[in-house]
């Protein structure tokens, strides 16, 4: 296999053996991305100078006897994340010009362990799609179909990996950012418990970069590998320095079983609002046989689930109403007015999002009582299972759909047509309660599009689902490069 595609471990390996060094690796990184990059628009912000000085500082750390977890690796970072020297745009052009003059805390973290950042990946308008495209940046294509979507918020990073425009990249997910790339692009990715790794400097651009965590909202890695998605994990996690960070220390619990035979899983395949097209069910039972086969105790049903029709609209009025914080006075107003419309017998999810849009703190309140309920059903549920396995969404990667309005988009599953945010109540499922959750991938589609499942774990038992991660890459296998 060619070095660009190289896992972060295996290269970590070569450099600490000298078979290579890092100035060779970045230089074939970004070769690779100056030849191939054209067609999927991936890296928005390149930053090859200062990679190849930290490439050749990398080498002359090991030369001193120097050896950490990233030492020399190239890496790519989320447009959203704030790089001193590098615009941070999140897509929006007013921002277009604004450069933050520190590092975000994650960022500082990945050159701390040695990492070569190449650049910055592409993301939508504010983060706000489960597609990559904006004014400024244009859109970032599929790198498996070039006619569809890599996948949003961190679209960029996921089709980057494919790419192998570095080993590494880190992105962010709230509505399934981090898992639907990954899912729709064939790679791994780990949705981290809520709050286990800090996101200072990940802010909308000339925000301060305050050290407050958002609600729902996380930061995490993306690799080729599970492998690799633990090794990023331990290099991010962590409360801040300057808040959390001053008192306490993270020591994650380790896997609660090594061996696939131990683990139990319950397996979802079906959810009450929206139907689970063909080709990801198929997905889905790819991996619960390889649990069946491989010793793993592995149930479709129990009544220790917590109803997922009521938790897809827990997490819909949190997450709007988180969306909606920074909305116009004007813009704000006209949406309270339709939400007062609404009758009190629609309990859509388009009514969902509109109440929880313009939700009062009360209203919030109640919604967050609600998570705790839930919260409290799933530590009851992982009393007797380790993990569940469900989708990430409906269907694989879907065309390019840049229709201004959201609410117009709609979702093809298997000929049927849906509204488009739908799809997000399978992000819901571990987002609302701040669960991990890692996106592997299990297989392709009729089509040759990668299918990824999704695998929750207990709150901050975020090593249970990576491992089950790294049995079911022995089993199915993982990562295919793109043709």
């Amino acid at each position: 296999m060619e070095s660009n595609l190289l896992t972060a471990e295996e290269l970590a390996a070569a450099l600490r053996a000298g078979e290579t060094t890092s100035e060779d690796v970045t230089d074939a990184a970004i070769t690779r991305i100056e030849q191939h990059d054209e067609a999927i628009n991936a890296i928005c912000v390149p930053d090859f100078e200062r990679a190849r000085a930290a490439a050749r500082g990398a080498d002359r750390a090991r030369a001193r006897g120097e050896d950490r977890p990233l030492l020399g690796i190239p890496v790519t970072v989320k447009e959203s994340y704030d790089v001193a020297g590098l615009p941070t745009t999140w897509g929006m052009p007013l921002h277009r010009h604004y450069v933050p003059a520190e590092d975000a805390v994650q960022v500082s973290r990945l050159k701390a362990a040695g990492a070569v950042v190449l650049g910055k990946t592409n993301v939508p308008l504010g983060l706000q799609d489960v597609q990559s495209f904006n004014e400024i940046y244009g859109t970032t294509n599929n790198p498996w179909d070039h006619r569809r979507t890599p996948g949003g918020s961190s679209g960029g990073s996921a089709a980057a990996l494919a790419s192998g425009f570095g080993a590494l990249s880190i992105g962010s997910d709230i509505g399934g950012s981090l898992r639907t790339p990954a899912h729709f692009c064939g790679v791994y990715a780990h949705k981290p418990t809520l709050g286990l790794a800090a996101s200072r400097g990940m802010v909308p651009p000339q925000g301060p970069a305050y050290p407050a965590e958002s609600d729902l909202a996380v930061v995490g890695p993306m690799a080729r590998t599970a492998r690799d998605l633990t090794l990023l994990l331990d290099v991010m996690a962590g409360p801040d320095p300057l808040t959390l960070g001053a008192a306490y220390d993270l020591t994650l619990p380790p896997a609660r079983h090594e061996r696939l035979g131990d683990f139990r899983v319950l397996v979802l395949d079906e959810h009450p609002l929206i139907p689970t097209g063909s080709a990801v069910r198929a997905g889905v039972h790819r991996v619960a046989d390889a649990l069946v086969e491989g010793g793993a105790r592995v149930e479709r049903h129990s009544p220790l689930l917590p109803d997922l029709t009521e938790a897809a609209m827990l997490y819909t009025h949190l997450l709007f109403a988180s969306s909606a914080a920074r909305f116009p006075a004007e813009a704000y107003g006209r949406l309270r007015t339709q939400a007062h419309g609404l009758g009190a017998d629609d309990q859509s999810l388009d009514a969902a999002r509109l109440r929880g849009t313009v939700s009062s703190h009360r209203d919030w309140m109640e919604a967050n009582n609600g998570r705790e309920r839930h919260r409290h059903g799933w530590r009851q549920l992982f009393a007797e299972f380790d993990a569940v396995v469900c989708p990430v969404t409906p269907t694989p990667a879907f065309p390019h759909d840049h229709d201004p309005d959201p609410m117009k988009r709609r979702i093809d599953i298997d000929g049927v047509e849906y509204p488009y945010l739908d799809q997000l109540v399978w992000a819901g499922v571990a987002t609302m309660p701040g669960l991990p959750a890692t996106a592997v991938p299990a297989g392709r589609s009729p089509e040759g599009l990668p299918v990824g499942v999704q695998l929750i774990g207990p709150m901050f038992e975020d090593r249970t689902p990576l491992r089950l991660a790294e049995l079911l890459e022995q089993r199915i296998g993982g990562f295919e490069a793109p043709r």
